[in-house]
């Protein structure tokens, strides 16, 4: 029987394993791995503080996630990897309230992002930084 998400080390487990997945896929890994290059353990103590203070309510995150994302040169079918990706990881190894949230929160993130990213694009709008 799985367990729900409860603490850092869920955090933890659940990001290095879907990063780790990001990171060998065929069609976003080149993109991620070409961008973050030799700092995968910064991004990765980043990713744990976001999903910890959205998850847990551990505020331990400050910055704003949508900027790094904003020129990256990903469509539709980027993001759907992604929550591909994430949601086989997440129900592969928790089940509960939280891991459902985490699908949750995933999947509206990816469509605030791509919805932004497009609108960008195709006003040929540089976003702000």
């Amino acid at each position: 029987m799985k367990k729900d998400i409860q603490d850092l080390n869920d955090i933890k487990f659940m990001v290095d394993t879907f990063y780790g997945k990001i990171q060998k896929d065929d069609l976003i890994g080149p993109i991620f791995n070409g961008i973050i290059q030799n700092r995968w353990p910064e991004h990765l103590e980043k990713m744990y503080t976001f999903w910890q203070t959205i998850l847990l309510n551990d505020y331990t995150y400050s910055g704003r996630p949508f900027p790094p994302h904003a020129e990256l040169p990903v469509t539709e079918e980027h993001f759907n990897r992604w929550k591909q990706i994430f949601s086989e990881v997440v129900l592969g190894n928790f089940e509960g309230e939280k891991a459902d949230e985490a699908i949750w929160r995933a999947d509206k993130m990816a469509t605030m992002f791509l919805s932004k990213i497009t609108y960008f694009r195709e006003n040929n709008i540089k976003p702000l930084t």
